[in-house]
């Protein structure tokens, strides 16, 4: 005779490696839609950065402009 405590937890078992495969196949999709965003968006990092040291600069030019105007 079969124990139907075992075959309860088989079918357990059953379920919940069919649920992480479910997990696991989402995980890599969802990485997959991540790393094509993130291959978009490069250019705007790119003009991001560029943004960012362009106003460092201009901060720096017209903070020594004043510095030598008050001289």
């Amino acid at each position: 005779m079969e124990n139907p405590h075992a075959e309860r937890q088989n079918v357990l078992l059953q379920r919940i490696t069919k649920n992480a495969d479910k997990c696991t196949e989402t995980i890599v999709e969802l990485n997959h839609c991540l790393e094509e965003i993130i291959r978009a968006n490069a250019h705007v990092q790119i003009a991001a950065d560029l943004v960012t040291k362009y106003r460092k600069n201009v901060q720096y030019n017209l903070k020594a402009t004043r510095e030598s105007e008050a001289t």
